[in-house]
């Protein structure tokens, strides 16, 4: 059976808990990403920064984004699979939770993202399908 490790982007480039908005930003755009995981200062995993997060809880609220820190946007407890998770796993944790993007760890250690994208071409089609229905309902 196919792994997280198997499917996942490696190289997770994360965002720091005290870095802002902006620098969130500007990275994403760099990186040419939509979302970047936020890691505090003892490299732990605290969350994950959408570009909407952006739009929405720093433009939209009127905020500043050079002051808004990227540690302040982390909302409850992060979804993560583990590394070495089956592909079943991915697609409940998926589905379950409603995110396109699951953050891969190996113990505390952040070693990639698995995007509703790499599933789509690494599972078959149905899979995907259902995958995709559950998200957007």
């Amino acid at each position: 059976m196919t792994t997280a490790r198997e499917i996942m982007t490696p190289d997770a480039t994360c965002i720091g808990a005290k870095e802002t908005a902006l620098d969130a930003a500007k990275k994403m755009t760099e990186l040419g990403v939509g979302a970047l995981p936020i890691c505090g200062t003892d490299e732990r995993l605290k969350g994950m920064l959408t570009d909407r997060d952006i739009v929405v809880k720093v433009l939209g609220a009127g905020n500043d984004p050079a002051q808004v820190k990227a540690g302040d946007l982390a909302q409850g407890e992060v979804v993560t699979i583990g590394a070495d998770d089956e592909a079943e796993e991915i697609l409940r944790t998926m589905s379950r939770h409603k995110v396109r993007r699951l953050p891969v760890i190996d113990g505390h250690t952040l070693v990639g993202i698995v995007a509703q994208a790499d599933v789509a071409r690494a599972l078959p089609d149905p899979k995907v399908g259902d995958l995709l229905e559950a998200i957007s309902t």
